[in-house]
């Protein structure tokens, strides 16, 4: 199953209006330590305790409050989704390797009943980018694919939570290097080079999450995915800028704050200097050495930048 399958947008989890409270029943038991749960009836969430009490809260949202499909059905669904939808929506529906959305917080899947919101996107597909071609399903495995996507959203801790066990690792290196190379030449070279600064910098940080996280950010977010693996904290040029005052001066320092009534720097001298604005006067010239980073990301798409961490990724 590929990209856009069973909706496109995030949903942002809405507290539903709780029903009746239910008898009190005690808490399922958990599935064997390693043993994934496959969303069976004993996955239902417990109810929650109510602070300041042992009351117990029925469910807060409208996917913890499906009935549990049959068993037999849900192992159906689980084994139809491994093989025709997780590579693109992931093992446990949190989006896949080929950058499948996440059918947890897809509010399509969480409107559907009976896959008859899921049905129509199988069978006819979703346009792209990346689409999702039609796929010749039959009605009823598509109804136990939902069943079991229905039970994994049952199991997360909120709306849109992730389902109980292991942390699902992703391999992210899927681009494709070649591409990403010349990807490279053309938007990075002028800055960076293969064989200057970013020489062995597939050896450098904790991984291929870290290398993506590091070369989008332009290094900002070095820390996320594993974090740099020697060299100590990393050093940023901060942004500086000159302004032109009416007798003709510059002042030059670092940029501290920039609107149309106020510009700040900060001097050499230790000192920090405000200078009154209206509108474009007096000018000021900006100088961010994450410029081309930040306008690289209006055109950055899915596939260059998997595409170019591949290629970052032979530089060790």
């Amino acid at each position: 199953m590929s990209v856009l399958a069973f909706g496109l947008t995030l949903a942002v989890g809405l507290r539903a209006q709780a029903p009746a409270p239910p008898p009190q029943t005690p808490p399922p038991t958990p599935p064997p330590a390693g043993e994934p749960a496959h969303g069976g009836p004993e996955a239902a969430p417990a109810p929650r305790p109510r602070r300041g009490g042992d009351e117990q809260e029925p469910p807060r949202f409208p996917a913890h409050q499906r009935p549990p499909a049959p068993p037999e059905v849900l192992e159906r669904g689980r084994a139809q989704f491994a093989g025709l939808c997780s590579a693109c929506h992931g093992s446990d529906a949190r989006g896949g390797q080929l950058g499948g959305p996440n059918l947890l917080r897809s509010q399509l899947a969480l409107d559907d009943k009976d896959g008859e919101l899921i049905i129509p996107v199988v069978k006819n597909g979703r346009p792209g980018p990346p689409p999702m071609p039609p796929l010749p399903v039959a009605d009823d495995d598509i109804k136990a694919i939902a069943a079991y996507v229905h039970s994994l959203q049952a199991q997360g801790s909120n709306q849109g939570g992730p389902p109980p066990g292991p942390e699902q690792a992703l391999n992210i290196l899927v681009g494709d290097a070649t591409r990403g190379q010349a990807f490279f030449a053309a938007n990075c070279a002028s800055c960076h080079s293969p064989t200057g600064d970013l020489q062995g910098i597939a050896g450098r940080v904790g991984g291929p999450a870290a290398l993506q996280n590091l070369w989008v950010s332009g290094g900002r977010a070095s820390e996320r995915g594993g974090g740099r693996r020697s060299g100590g904290p990393r050093q940023f040029k901060p942004t500086t800028a000159t302004v032109t005052l009416a007798n003709g001066q510059k002042v030059s320092g670092v940029l501290m704050k920039l609107d149309d009534f106020l510009v700040t720097l900060a001097l050499e001298d230790g000192t920090t200097r405000s200078i009154v604005r209206k509108g474009a006067i007096p000018r000021v010239e900006v100088q961010d050495p994450l410029a081309k980073h930040k306008a690289l990301l209006g055109v950055l798409t899915n596939a260059n930048m998997h595409d170019v961490t591949a290629y970052l990724a032979t530089l060790k």
